[in-house]
């Protein structure tokens, strides 16, 4: 465990270099990553999505490439093409962007639904199947991916099924008067991007990823985990609740959080803070209750409200094993 707080205390840091005075936002994307998941970001342009995946693609110092999402852009654009080789007499599969440990998805809602289905196989199964051929992806690989909500004019918004692929949907938010003073004043010398240094490589993220899946999880925690779920399917706003999916994620994530806070175990607060990114894209409101200008944050937020937290945190913790 010390180990891990070293690494992950590292990493952070190293990240902080680059995005100012979004620690949280941080560290609920290394959950993600550390659960093997996807996130999307969704926020305005300019409020750093592009700087986040970058700066943890350079700590990781892992294989990092990008798609720029354009109506025109193809599924073989993506995943790659076999092509024929006239010396040999032979096709040969040409390897799409797909094949790194970190893509980014750049406005990912710019992509036709053809071509958004193309991530699709390889973000559930690590996998990319092209002309009946099977073509495992490098590990770890997770997808970045963002979309501006605001501009809707040439989308296509992401389908229910997409969404679900996404562990997590994250925004970033606008910095605030001090934060964007200091970005101001770290950028006279030029962008700190530059200069960032790996602090990991590929193969210590995936032993944390490994790590993260042994921490424990009380019955009580994971009890009050399942009934936030739960109430998502029996409130009368919405149309559709969490699927065991979503029950799965915020377990998976929730173990991601406290080893990252520098626990081996987890506690309801875990749970209480991943509840909105893990769940909000998972769920539909009622018509009727998005003309009211409702959302599904604030009806996450309203069912953590009623929900009873178990308090006896110091019974969260693993027991000893006696020998």
């Amino acid at each position: 465990m010390a180990t891990f707080n070293d690494v992950t205390g590292s990493v952070i840091a190293n990240i902080e270099k680059v995005i100012i005075g979004k620690r949280q936002q941080i560290m609920t994307v290394l959950s993600a990553v550390l659960s093997r998941g996807h996130v999307l970001l969704e926020d305005v342009p300019g409020v750093a999505k592009t700087m986040l995946a970058r700066s943890i693609a350079i700590t990781f110092g892992s294989n990092f490439k990008r798609i720029q999402c354009t109506p025109d852009l193809l599924p073989t654009d993506i995943t790659g093409v076999s092509v024929f080789n006239q010396k040999n007499a032979e096709f040969e599969f040409m390897q799409g962007p797909i094949f790194t440990n970190i893509l980014l998805a750049d406005e990912i809602n710019r992509a036709t639904p053809r071509t958004q289905s193309a991530l699709l196989e390889a973000m559930e199964e690590r996998q990319v199947s092209v002309d009946g051929k099977t073509h495992p992806l490098a590990q770890p690989f997770f997808v970045l991916a963002t979309q501006n909500p605001i501009e809707q004019e040439g989308t296509f918004p992401l389908p229910e099924a997409q969404l679900d692929r996404f562990l997590m949907r994250v925004s970033l938010g606008y910095p605030d008067f001090a934060q964007e003073s200091e970005m101001l004043d770290r950028l006279r010398g030029g962008h700190p991007i530059h200069s960032l240094k790996s602090v990991i490589n590929a193969d210590a993220v995936i032993k944390m990823q490994e790590f993260v899946e042994k921490v424990f999880v009380h019955e009580e925690v994971k009890g009050y985990l399942l009934r936030i779920v739960h109430a998502t399917r029996n409130n009368f706003k919405l149309m559709l609740g969490g699927s065991p999916r979503a029950s799965i994620a915020l377990y998976r994530t929730s173990q991601a959080y406290a080893a990252l806070e520098g626990r081996n175990y987890v506690i309801p607060d875990d749970v209480k803070k991943l509840a909105v990114p893990v769940l909000s894209h998972r769920i539909i409101l009622k018509p009727e209750y998005r003309l009211r200008k409702e959302t599904t944050r604030t009806v996450i937020e309203e069912s953590l409200s009623t929900i009873e937290v178990p308090s006896n945190i110091g019974a969260y913790q693993p027991k000893p094993v006696k020998e």
